[in-house]
C-alpha cells in the first residue's frame, strides 16, 4: 500500500514541478537567438538537400555519359534561382498584392527593398526567412531535372526553370504560404507537400510529355559492347520508331556508329584468324619427329 502511494507521488512530481514554473512569456515580433539559429541550420539542411544531395541522386539514375550533365543542371538551377529569388520571387510570394493578393504577391520587395538587418518576420531576421524560403524554391525546379533528364538542352532547361519560377512557383507559394486563397481556405502546408511536391510533380508531368524523345534509339540491345563476345559483325540496321522518326542527324550518327564497330570487328576476326594460323604452325612444329625434314 506504501508503495504504490510512492509510486503515485514519483508520477505526480513532474506535474506539480512544472505547475510551480513560471509561464514563458510570447511576444510578437521579438528577436528569439533560439529560433534564429534553428533557422540557420535548416536553411543550410535544406540546401544541402539539393547540392550536393539531388545533384548526386539524379547523376546516379542516369547513363555514366550523362552524370556531369545532370550535377551541372542542379547547381546551375541553384545560381539561377538565388538570383532570379533575390530579384522577384521573394515579393512575389512573400508581399502584399493589393486587390490580387489572392492570387498574387506585389512589388514591394523587389530586389530585397526593406529587407535590412533590423527587419523581422516572425521571432527571426527577415533576411534569415528569405534564405529559408529561397532554399525551398532552389529544390524545386531541382526536382523537375529528374523528369526530362538527358532530353532537354542546357540552355532550354535554364529558359524553363526561370519563366517556371516566377510564373508558377512564386504564385502557389503566395496561395499557401504568403496568404493566398489556399491560406484563407485553411490550407496548411509544414513540409512542402503542396508548394514543393505536386508542384513539382505536375511541372515535371507536363515536362516529360512535352520534350523529345532522346536520341538514342529505342533497339539499345543491338548496341554491342567494343569486345564482345560473338564474332557476328553483320548486324541489322536500326529501325527509326514508328511513333516518331529521328531526326536525321541522330541516324547518320548511328550509323557512323555501326559502321566503325563493324570495322572493328572485321579487324579483330582477321587478327585471330592470323593468330590462329600461327598456333597451328608452332603445334605442328612441336609435334614433328627430330629426324624429320622441315619443309
Amino acid at each position: 500500500m506504501v508503495i504504490r502511494k510512492l509510486s503515485r507521488l514519483t508520477y505526480a512530481f513532474p506535474a506539480m514541478l512544472v505547475a510551480l514554473l513560471p509561464s514563458p512569456a510570447f511576444a510578437d515580433d521579438v528577436l528569439s537567438a533560439g529560433d534564429t539559429a534553428w533557422m540557420l541550420t535548416a536553411t543550410a539542411l535544406v540546401l544541402l538537400m539539393t547540392i550536393p544531395g539531388l545533384a548526386l541522386f539524379y547523376a546516379g539514375m542516369v547513363r555514366a555519359k550523362n552524370v556531369l550533365s545532370v550535377m551541372m543542371q542542379c547547381f546551375a538551377i541553384t545560381a539561377l534561382v538565388t538570383v532570379l529569388w533575390t530579384v522577384i520571387g521573394y515579393s512575389l510570394a512573400f508581399t502584399d498584392g493589393g486587390g490580387m493578393n489572392d492570387y498574387l504577391g506585389g512589388m514591394s520587395k523587389l530586389f530585397l527593398a526593406g529587407v535590412t538587418g533590423d527587419a523581422l518576420s516572425g521571432t527571426i531576421p527577415e533576411t534569415v526567412f528569405m534564405t529559408f524560403q529561397m532554399t525551398f524554391a532552389i529544390i524545386t525546379p531541382a526536382l523537375i531535372v529528374g523528369a526530362f533528364a538527358e532530353r532537354m538542352k542546357f540552355s532550354a532547361m535554364l529558359w524553363f526553370m526561370g519563366l517556371w519560377l516566377v510564373l508558377v512557383y512564386g504564385p502557389v507559394a503566395h496561395w499557401v504560404w504568403g496568404g493566398g486563397w489556399l491560406a484563407d481556405k485553411g490550407v496548411l502546408d509544414f513540409a512542402g507537400g503542396t508548394v514543393v511536391h505536386i508542384n513539382a510533380g505536375i511541372a515535371g508531368f507536363v515536362a516529360a510529355l512535352s520534350s523529345a524523345s532522346r536520341l538514342t534509339p529505342p533497339t539499345s540491345s543491338l548496341v554491342l559492347p567494343r569486345r564482345a563476345p560473338t564474332l557476328s559483325f553483320e548486324l541489322p540496321r536500326p529501325e527509326a520508331p514508328a511513333s516518331r522518326s529521328l531526326p536525321p542527324e541522330a541516324v547518320a550518327r548511328w550509323e557512323r556508329r555501326q559502321s566503325e564497330w563493324r570495322a572493328g570487328q572485321a579487324a579483330r576476326l582477321e587478327r585471330q584468324e592470323r593468330d590462329a594460323a600461327r598456333a597451328a604452325e608452332r603445334a605442328a612444329h612441336r609435334a614433328r619427329r627430330p629426324g624429320e625434314e622441315r619443309p
